[in-house]
């Protein structure tokens, strides 16, 4: 689940807004506000962005052909998930598919990929074929992240811990570990802003750890959920035909890492 992926950002909650209009959408003034919860967590949701991350900045954009707008609050994971379970708020921008949410929150269509992928060398030859295949080889992991169970557990695998993501990349390219792991998208943003001659020295490898959508989600108790989701479903749509959502990704450097988004 996505929230065990990065141990949670306990940041001060503030009320955060980001507007994006597009073309035949209502005037800014007309547009009815939706309150979303969430964490920061780089591109997704990130307050360093001018439209505080890629998720927002993709929501308002869809939102804004029916009439609405989103208003970001930046608050601990697990409040957020709750405060929209229960309808306090009502939406979380960036979550992950599982069976046990879906019984309490209703689901958009996937609109990115979040993928985890093992990440090594620039020429090392190695082919991912499952677990067994890391048998002998260091990997890279961020202490207190979740990536996927057989990795966490698997007695193939030697684990060598970290304090966080740009330390892992650090020690595989001077060759301490054999590999790095992280979700491409988050992977690719954050290399591009602290270090991004790394990005030529290092491959993503395929398949993925695991395949991960990114999905809009409400709550059931909220009477108004349907509604909400149902609007960004058609917004998402208008965005895809009219070039919208390609320029969003575009501006922000991840227009190939959405390939496995339906």
């Amino acid at each position: 689940m996505r929230y065990l992926k990065r141990p949670v950002c306990l940041v001060t909650a503030c009320f955060l807004m980001a507007v994006l209009t597009t073309e035949g959408a209502s005037p800014d003034n007309e547009l009815q506000t939706i309150v979303a919860a969430g964490d920061p967590w780089p591109p997704y949701i990130d307050e360093m962005h001018p439209e505080l991350g890629v998720s927002v900045e993709i929501a308002n954009a869809a939102y804004a052909t029916q009439g609405y707008r989103v208003r970001q609050m930046i608050v601990p994971w697990a409040r957020a998930m709750e405060g929209t379970r229960v309808g306090t708020f009502d939406l979380v921008l960036d979550a992950w598919w599982s069976s046990e949410r879906s019984r309490e929150f209703m689901f958009s269509r996937p609109y990115l990929d979040g993928s985890v992928k093992l990440i090594k060398r620039k020429g090392d030859p190695y082919i991912y074929e499952g677990i067994s295949s890391l048998k002998g080889r260091l990997v890279a992991v961020v202490r207190g992240y979740a990536y996927n169970e057989e990795l966490n557990t698997s007695p193939e695998v030697q684990r060598f811990e970290v304090i966080d993501f740009a330390s892992a990349v650090a020690m595989l390219l001077k060759e301490r570990v054999d590999f790095a792991v992280e979700n491409e998208l988050v992977a690719r943003y954050r290399l591009a802003q602290v270090a991004p001659e790394s990005l030529t020295k290092i491959e993503f490898v395929e398949p993925p750890l695991s395949v991960n959508l990114v999905y809009v989600i409400s709550g059931y108790r909220n009477p108004r959920h349907y509604e909400y989701i149902n609007a960004f479903n058609k917004g998402l749509q208008i965005i895809r035909e009219n070039g919208v959502y390609s320029d969003i990704l575009k501006r922000n450097g991840l227009q190939d890492l959405n390939r496995g988004v339906p």
